[in-house]
Protein backbone atom coordinates (compact mmCIF):
# COMPACT_ATOMS: atom_id res chain seq x y z
CA UNK A 1 0.00 0.00 0.00
CA UNK A 2 2.81 2.27 1.19
CA UNK A 3 4.21 1.66 -2.58
CA UNK A 4 0.92 3.07 -4.34
CA UNK A 5 0.89 6.03 -2.17
CA UNK A 6 4.67 6.60 -3.13
CA UNK A 7 3.64 6.50 -6.60
CA UNK A 8 1.01 8.94 -6.43
CA UNK A 9 3.50 11.52 -4.65
CA UNK A 10 5.66 10.54 -7.73
CA UNK A 11 3.24 11.44 -10.22
CA UNK A 12 2.25 14.61 -8.26
CA UNK A 13 5.81 16.05 -8.51
CA UNK A 14 6.01 15.58 -12.14
CA UNK A 15 3.33 18.36 -13.04
CA UNK A 16 4.32 22.22 -13.56
CA UNK A 17 2.38 24.61 -12.37
CA UNK A 18 2.45 27.94 -13.50
CA UNK A 19 0.78 31.40 -11.42
CA UNK A 20 -1.36 33.00 -13.93
CA UNK A 21 -2.96 35.72 -11.61
CA UNK A 22 -3.46 36.43 -7.96
CA UNK A 23 -5.86 39.33 -7.47
CA UNK A 24 -6.18 41.06 -4.29
CA UNK A 25 -9.18 42.36 -2.84
CA UNK A 26 -10.12 44.76 0.08
CA UNK A 27 -13.26 44.79 2.06
CA UNK A 28 -13.65 48.28 3.91
CA UNK A 29 -14.99 47.28 7.69
CA UNK A 30 -14.75 49.73 10.39
CA UNK A 31 -11.49 49.49 11.68
CA UNK A 32 -9.61 49.82 7.97
CA UNK A 33 -9.37 47.75 5.06
CA UNK A 34 -9.18 43.72 5.19
CA UNK A 35 -7.00 42.44 2.29
CA UNK A 36 -7.89 39.23 0.87
CA UNK A 37 -5.96 37.10 -2.05
CA UNK A 38 -7.20 35.23 -5.16
CA UNK A 39 -4.53 32.82 -7.04
CA UNK A 40 -5.40 30.97 -10.53
CA UNK A 41 -3.15 28.24 -10.94
CA UNK A 42 -2.59 25.88 -14.33
CA UNK A 43 -1.20 22.60 -13.38
CA UNK A 44 0.07 20.13 -16.29
CA UNK A 45 1.93 16.95 -16.87
CA UNK A 46 3.26 18.26 -20.10
CA UNK A 47 1.48 15.20 -22.08
CA UNK A 48 -1.71 15.74 -22.46
CA UNK A 49 -3.34 16.30 -19.05
CA UNK A 50 -3.77 19.91 -17.74
CA UNK A 51 -6.55 21.33 -14.64
CA UNK A 52 -7.02 24.69 -13.76
CA UNK A 53 -7.41 25.93 -10.20
CA UNK A 54 -8.61 28.87 -8.47
CA UNK A 55 -7.92 29.40 -4.60
CA UNK A 56 -9.05 32.44 -1.59
CA UNK A 57 -7.68 33.00 1.08
CA UNK A 58 -6.21 35.66 3.52
CA UNK A 59 -2.61 35.10 2.29
CA UNK A 60 -0.87 34.79 -0.74
CA UNK A 61 0.64 31.44 -0.03
CA UNK A 62 -2.51 29.90 1.52
CA UNK A 63 -4.31 30.78 -1.89
CA UNK A 64 -1.78 29.72 -3.63
CA UNK A 65 -2.11 26.15 -2.34
CA UNK A 66 -5.42 26.08 -2.65
CA UNK A 67 -5.65 26.77 -6.42
CA UNK A 68 -2.46 23.90 -6.27
CA UNK A 69 -5.28 21.30 -4.91
CA UNK A 70 -7.75 22.67 -6.86
CA UNK A 71 -5.45 22.55 -10.31
CA UNK A 72 -4.21 18.51 -9.60
CA UNK A 73 -8.39 17.79 -8.58
CA UNK A 74 -9.63 18.97 -12.09
CA UNK A 75 -7.01 17.40 -14.23
CA UNK A 76 -8.33 16.79 -17.84
CA UNK A 77 -6.92 14.80 -20.98
CA UNK A 78 -6.46 16.55 -24.25
CA UNK A 79 -6.16 14.95 -27.47
CA UNK A 80 -2.79 15.91 -29.29
CA UNK A 81 -1.75 15.41 -32.51
CA UNK A 82 2.10 15.12 -31.89
CA UNK A 83 3.05 18.25 -30.54
CA UNK A 84 -0.21 20.38 -31.68
CA UNK A 85 -4.00 20.39 -32.04
CA UNK A 86 -5.61 17.62 -34.25
CA UNK A 87 -8.34 20.65 -35.47
CA UNK A 88 -8.98 24.71 -35.06
CA UNK A 89 -11.74 24.85 -32.08
CA UNK A 90 -13.37 27.94 -31.55
CA UNK A 91 -14.86 28.60 -27.50
CA UNK A 92 -16.47 31.08 -25.72
CA UNK A 93 -16.42 31.48 -21.54
CA UNK A 94 -18.27 34.37 -20.32
CA UNK A 95 -17.16 37.23 -22.10
CA UNK A 96 -13.86 35.57 -23.51
CA UNK A 97 -13.48 34.01 -27.10
CA UNK A 98 -10.88 31.81 -27.99
CA UNK A 99 -9.52 30.80 -31.66
CA UNK A 100 -7.26 27.30 -31.45
CA UNK A 101 -5.58 26.86 -35.09
CA UNK A 102 -3.00 23.73 -35.68
CA UNK A 103 0.72 24.57 -36.83
CA UNK A 104 3.34 22.87 -38.61
CA UNK A 105 6.33 22.11 -36.67
CA UNK A 106 8.64 24.34 -35.55
CA UNK A 107 6.13 27.25 -35.26
CA UNK A 108 5.89 27.38 -31.41
CA UNK A 109 3.50 28.42 -29.13
CA UNK A 110 1.94 31.69 -30.49
CA UNK A 111 -0.30 32.87 -28.23
CA UNK A 112 -0.73 35.79 -25.03
CA UNK A 113 0.64 35.00 -21.92
CA UNK A 114 -2.52 33.35 -20.10
CA UNK A 115 -3.18 31.29 -22.76
CA UNK A 116 -0.03 30.32 -23.33
CA UNK A 117 0.74 29.12 -19.71
CA UNK A 118 -2.31 27.24 -20.02
CA UNK A 119 -1.06 25.44 -23.65
CA UNK A 120 2.46 24.65 -22.44
CA UNK A 121 1.20 22.60 -19.55
CA UNK A 122 -0.83 20.38 -21.18
CA UNK A 123 1.77 20.33 -23.69
CA UNK A 124 1.20 21.38 -26.81
CA UNK A 125 4.28 22.70 -28.85
CA UNK A 126 2.66 24.32 -31.92
CA UNK A 127 -0.01 26.24 -32.21
CA UNK A 128 -1.91 29.27 -33.27
CA UNK A 129 -3.83 31.37 -30.88
CA UNK A 130 -5.99 34.49 -30.90
CA UNK A 131 -7.80 36.30 -27.75
CA UNK A 132 -10.72 37.69 -28.91
CA UNK A 133 -13.18 39.84 -26.87
CA UNK A 134 -12.37 40.03 -22.71
CA UNK A 135 -8.57 39.52 -21.38
CA UNK A 136 -10.19 38.38 -17.99
CA UNK A 137 -7.42 36.12 -16.68
CA UNK A 138 -10.00 33.49 -15.01
CA UNK A 139 -12.58 33.48 -17.56
CA UNK A 140 -9.44 33.35 -20.56
CA UNK A 141 -7.87 30.69 -18.95
CA UNK A 142 -11.27 28.80 -18.38
CA UNK A 143 -11.74 29.32 -22.53
CA UNK A 144 -8.89 27.86 -23.20
CA UNK A 145 -9.31 24.97 -21.07
CA UNK A 146 -12.74 24.53 -22.41
CA UNK A 147 -11.06 24.72 -26.10
CA UNK A 148 -8.62 22.08 -25.34
CA UNK A 149 -11.62 19.79 -23.72
CA UNK A 150 -13.38 19.83 -27.26
CA UNK A 151 -10.72 18.67 -29.53
CA UNK A 152 -11.08 15.27 -31.27
CA UNK A 153 -8.72 12.99 -33.06
CA UNK A 154 -10.04 11.92 -36.35
CA UNK A 155 -9.94 8.34 -35.28
CA UNK A 156 -12.18 9.40 -32.51
CA UNK A 157 -14.84 10.62 -34.50
CA UNK A 158 -14.72 7.75 -37.47
CA UNK A 159 -15.15 5.30 -33.97
CA UNK A 160 -17.82 7.19 -32.15
CA UNK A 161 -20.23 7.15 -35.99
CA UNK A 162 -19.07 3.36 -36.88
CA UNK A 163 -17.22 4.69 -39.99
CA UNK A 164 -13.97 3.00 -41.19
CA UNK A 165 -11.66 5.42 -41.64
CA UNK A 166 -10.74 6.92 -45.09
CA UNK A 167 -7.70 4.89 -46.36
CA UNK A 168 -7.77 2.19 -43.03
CA UNK A 169 -6.97 -1.24 -43.65
CA UNK A 170 -9.05 -3.93 -44.62
CA UNK A 171 -8.79 -5.89 -41.20
CA UNK A 172 -9.87 -2.67 -39.81
CA UNK A 173 -12.73 -2.06 -41.76
CA UNK A 174 -13.94 -5.81 -41.26
CA UNK A 175 -13.56 -4.99 -36.93
CA UNK A 176 -15.91 -1.89 -37.89
CA UNK A 177 -18.24 -4.41 -39.53
CA UNK A 178 -17.96 -7.02 -36.95
CA UNK A 179 -18.84 -4.44 -33.96
CA UNK A 180 -21.70 -3.07 -35.57
CA UNK A 181 -23.27 -6.55 -35.97
CA UNK A 182 -22.25 -7.77 -32.81
CA UNK A 183 -24.29 -4.59 -31.57
CA UNK A 184 -27.11 -4.97 -33.89
CA UNK A 185 -27.32 -8.63 -32.31
CA UNK A 186 -27.16 -7.94 -28.55
CA UNK A 187 -29.67 -4.97 -28.72
CA UNK A 188 -32.71 -7.45 -30.01
CA UNK A 189 -32.04 -9.85 -27.35
CA UNK A 190 -31.89 -6.89 -24.69
CA UNK A 191 -35.63 -5.77 -25.48
CA UNK A 192 -36.56 -8.60 -25.12
CA UNK A 193 -35.97 -9.13 -21.58
CA UNK A 194 -37.14 -5.91 -21.24
CA UNK A 195 -40.43 -6.90 -22.74
CA UNK A 196 -40.87 -9.81 -20.24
Amino acid sequence: MSKNHRKKRVDENALQEKTIYINRVAKVVKGGRRFNFSALIVAGDGKGKVGLGLGKAGEVADAIRKASENARQSMVTVALTGDTIPHRVDTCYGGARIMLRPACPGTGVIAGKIVRAVLESAGVKDVLTKSLASNNAANVAKATLAALTGLRKRVDIYSDRGVPMPGASAAAKEAVAVAETSEAVTAPSAEAAVSE
